[in-house]
C-alpha cells in the first residue's frame, strides 16, 4: 500500500491518497497545475513536508537511492547518459524484458545501438522499459505516451496494464482522457497546486 499523507511544500499540497497493489490513479488538471510537482514530491525528488510510505515503511527511514528504486519516477522526457542503450540497464535486464520489448515495438538489437541513434518515441519507449527493469513497487509516470505513434501507445499501455496486474501501483499524469479512462482506476485532480 502506497500511504501519502499532508505531502506539500510552498503553494504545492497538501495531497493526499492511498493506493492499494494494482491500483492506478490518473493524475490530471491543466498544464502547470502542479501534477509533475507531485509525482517528484511522492519520488523524494523535490523537497516536501508530509508522510509518504509504502508498506508501512515511511519514506524517510529509507536512503533516497533504494526509495527511488522502490518508487520510480518516469520524467515526460527521461535522461539519457551514456553512451549505448544497454548501458542504461541492469545486467541482465534485456533478457527479462524481452517480452515487455516486444509488446513496446522495439527490436532485441535496440540495446546495442547509440542513444544517439534513437527517435523520441523510441527513447521514450526505452525509458519505460528503463524504469521497468529495477522492478519498482509504485511506478510514477509523467505523460508516458506524449510523443507515441498509436501502435506504440497501445504497446506501453499493455506493458503498464500487465504490471499492474502483477502488483504494481501507477500514478500517472496525462492529458488524454481516453488514456485515463483506460488506465486509471481513480483519478486525483489538481489545480493551481492543490487537488481540485
Amino acid at each position: 500500500m502506497l500511504r501519502i499523507e499532508s505531502l506539500r511544500r510552498d503553494r504545492f499540497g497538501p495531497f493526499d491518497l492511498a493506493l492499494a497493489p494494482g491500483e492506478a490513479c490518473a493524475v490530471t488538471g491543466p498544464s502547470g497545475a502542479g501534477k509533475s510537482v507531485f509525482l517528484r514530491m511522492v519520488a523524494d525528488l523535490d523537497p516536501s513536508e508530509g508522510r509518504v510510505s509504502l508498506d508501512g515503511v515511511d519514506r524517510a527511514a529509507v536512503p533516497a537511492p533504494l526509495w527511488r528504486r522502490r518508487v520510480t519516477y518516469l520524467a515526460a522526457e527521461a535522461g539519457w547518459w551514456a553512451e549505448t542503450v544497454a548501458e542504461h540497464f541492469p545486467t541482465g535486464a534485456p533478457d527479462r524484458l524481452a517480452r515487455e520489448r516486444e509488446a513496446l515495438r522495439l527490436p532485441a538489437e535496440v540495446f546495442g545501438w547509440p542513444v544517439a541513434r534513437l527517435s523520441t518515441g523510441e527513447r521514450q519507449r526505452l525509458a519505460l522499459l528503463r524504469a521497468l527493469a529495477v522492478n519498482p513497487r509504485v511506478l510514477l509516470l509523467d505523460e508516458p505516451t506524449a510523443s507515441l505513434d498509436p501502435d506504440s501507445v497501445r504497446g506501453a499501455e499493455a506493458v503498464i496494464a500487465g504490471r499492474r496486474a502483477a502488483g504494481l501501483i501507477v500514478l500517472l499524469v496525462s492529458h488524454d482522457p481516453a488514456q485515463v479512462a483506460r488506465l486509471a482506476t481513480r483519478r486525483l485532480a489538481v489545480a493551481g497546486g492543490k487537488p481540485a
